[in-house]
């Protein structure tokens, strides 16, 4: 699986979580919500460092990753953040 998130997301994250270069974001399953992959669960998002990273990637110096402990979410589905011009914020979609 791989995270793919594109320009305007990663600048909305950048702006509305105040990171800087060298920065981390978690992607994290949690309880409750909605979501196509995982009934009954949704996707979290936090500033902090990795422990045990799954799976990361890096976008302008930032790296957004997913813990081994919550890959089990995703179902073996790519995540790919991109931009809602309308909703003004990230969506997320998932692709195998």
């Amino acid at each position: 699986m791989k995270i793919h998130i594109n320009d305007q997301a990663a600048a909305w994250y950048q702006e509305e979580m105040l990171l800087n270069k060298g920065d981390y974001v978690r992607f994290f399953a949690r309880y409750g919500g909605c979501s196509t992959v995982q009934q009954g669960f949704s996707l979290g998002v936090s500033n902090e460092q990795p422990h045990n990273a799954g799976v990361q990637t890096e976008k302008d110096g930032i790296t957004y990753f997913i813990e081994e402990k919550d890959l089990w979410y995703f179902d073996n589905h790519d995540l790919f953040v991109e931009f809602n011009e309308k909703a003004k914020e990230p969506e997320f979609k998932y692709d195998k």
